[in-house]
């Protein structure tokens, strides 16, 4: 036996090919994020219109922007349901089948190796061993053969169908980290709102505990001849009126509470500790930091995910243009075929070496139209990278404008109630000595407990905007140890996230490459 050489020739042949397929740009267009895009316009990244400076501050905003309310059982929630939720544990999986369809695309540029072989009992023909007439001895055969691969990717084909691959995985992180933020949130808004009704429920209570002592009150005042039938009536129907209004509030709440325990990852009834006695709404104290377009645009995982998908759309573009030119594989071939008592003898083995080209003659028409199906995709997907940088802005200037607008409403409703309480105390003093009739001093208390309900549900507003604000907002989704500086998977260039407005303004349009020559 002796071992196979191969002369310098080959190994040079092999060397050349390699440097060749290396030394050509791929086909189609090589992605950067479009001059035209919104996100790249300087007013994308330009503070927010309605970001007052006495509401707000152009600080960036915390990941974990949640203990900004300093309250524990709001922080053990929203970490609760960031480890249980089940809408992001199912976006993790999704993100972990992206992961493996990642992998899979890069091993087709990796060599192939393929292994065959086996012995048998039997004989050649003796035409085969050119000894015509003559029947050999059966004995032991052996077949055996490596074929290794080599993919070389001349047209880029296999590097577009790799960039695409990434792309669409780290859309998948991004729609992982928007699950995230919206799980923060919604647990967040559930818990604001069950604190919320628990407030509006004590408002109600007290205005019926308040109610029910003045239907006391008038009952004795009738007792004494001071007071008509008429007025004991309307007070009891007002008395009527109030408790009615205790248990929509009570089935609200309980239904937030239902809410707050699935997105805990919990069963309904499996209500969090302490939460059914919460009456007080978290409120965030003093300006909320909320940078500025800039920052929201790097921030938001919505936007991260389509412009990653325009990414994967523009890389397809060169996957179906490759489709016009031959698939080149450097192969390599050993085979041997001999009786068992010579397997790998020097007169037994055979070898090859050199490129494997295979073309199927495209229909130029349907590749043409597959070219266009993909180019077709690219503006949709920026089309749709441009409405979400749209719906990302108009978003948070809503959410600002209805946060400072619920902020004037609650002061003036805060006065009315102030003025309210005064007019029902002295009305109901009037009434005591005698010097008004009932029905002023019903009207009065009437006002006031219109003016209680308005002002808990102003209070439950205000919770409720602030959650929303920081849904906008988009943040929540970093983690807690890479909250202070930017990780790899924030850069555009890297992962896909947006960088700053200035990597926008730089980007430039699609560039085209031309086919390389053949």
């Amino acid at each position: 036996m002796r071992a196979l050489s191969f002369g310098t020739g080959a190994t040079g042949v092999a060397v050349a090919l390699l440097l060749s397929a290396c030394s050509h740009a791929p086909v189609g267009p090589d992605y950067q994020v479009p001059a035209q895009a919104l996100a790249a316009q300087p007013g994308a990244s330009a503070p927010f219109a309605e970001a007052a400076p006495s509401l707000y501050s152009a600080e960036a905003l915390p990941a974990a922007w949640w203990r900004l309310y300093d309250d524990p059982r709001l922080d053990g929630l929203v970490q609760q349901a960031l480890a249980h939720n089940t809408d992001l544990r199912q976006a993790v999986a999704n993100l972990a089948r992206e992961r493996a369809l990642e992998a899979e695309v890069a091993g087709d540029r990796r060599p192939s190796v393929s292994v065959s072989g086996g012995p048998a009992w039997g004989h050649q023909s003796g035409l085969s061993l050119l000894e015509p007439g003559v029947t050999p001895k059966a004995q032991w055969l052996t077949d055996a053969g490596l074929q290794v691969g080599v993919p070389l990717d001349w047209f880029g084909q296999l590097q577009r169908a790799a960039e695409a691959a990434q792309a669409s995985r780290e859309a998948a992180e991004a729609a992982t980290d928007l699950a995230r933020v919206q799980v923060a949130a919604g647990t967040t808004r559930a818990y604001a709102e069950a604190c919320a009704l628990g407030l509006q429920l004590r408002s109600a209570q007290t205005s019926v505990r308040l109610q029910d002592e003045a239907v006391g009150l008038t009952q004795r005042l009738h007792d004494a001849g001071r007071a008509g039938v008429t007025d004991v009536e309307r007070a009891q129907g007002l008395l009527e009126r109030l408790r009615a209004a205790l248990p929509p509030l009570q089935a609200r709440r309980q239904s937030a509470l239902y809410r707050l325990a699935t997105l805990t990852g919990a069963l309904p009834q499996a209500l969090p500790a302490g939460v059914g006695d919460c009456d007080t709404p978290p409120q965030v104290r003093g300006v909320i930091p909320v940078g500025d377009g800039a920052a929201l645009l790097r921030r938001r995982p919505d936007v991260r995910q389509a412009e990653r998908q325009l990414a994967s759309a523009t890389a397809r573009i060169g996957v179906a243009t490759a489709d016009l030119y031959p698939h080149i594989r450097l192969g390599l071939s050993v085979h041997s075929a001999s009786p068992a008592t010579d397997f790998l003898g020097s007169d037994s083995v055979g070898w090859s070496l050199g490129p494997l080209i295979s073309w199927t003659l495209p229909n130029t028409g349907a590749a043409q139209a597959r070219i266009a199906q993909a180019e077709a995709s690219t503006q949709a997907a920026l089309a749709r990278f441009d409405g979400t940088v749209l719906t990302a802005l108009r978003e948070t200037e809503t959410a600002l404008n209805a946060y400072a607008r619920e902020l004037d409403r609650h002061a003036a409703l805060v006065a009315a109630r102030q003025h309210e309480a005064t007019v029902a105390e002295q009305a109901r003093r009037l009434y005591q000595r005698g010097r008004t009739g009932y029905l002023p001093a019903l009207d009065a208390q009437r006002s006031l407990a219109s003016a209680e309900a308005d002002l808990a549900a102003s209070d439950a507003a205000l919770a409720d905007d602030q959650a929303q604000l920081f849904l906008v907002l988009g943040g929540g989704w970093q983690p807690e140890a890479s909250a202070a500086a930017p990780q790899p998977t924030q850069q555009l260039a890297g992962s896909g996230a947006l960088s700053t407005s200035q990597a926008f303004k730089a980007s430039a349009t699609y560039i085209k490459a031309g086919p390389p020559p053949m």
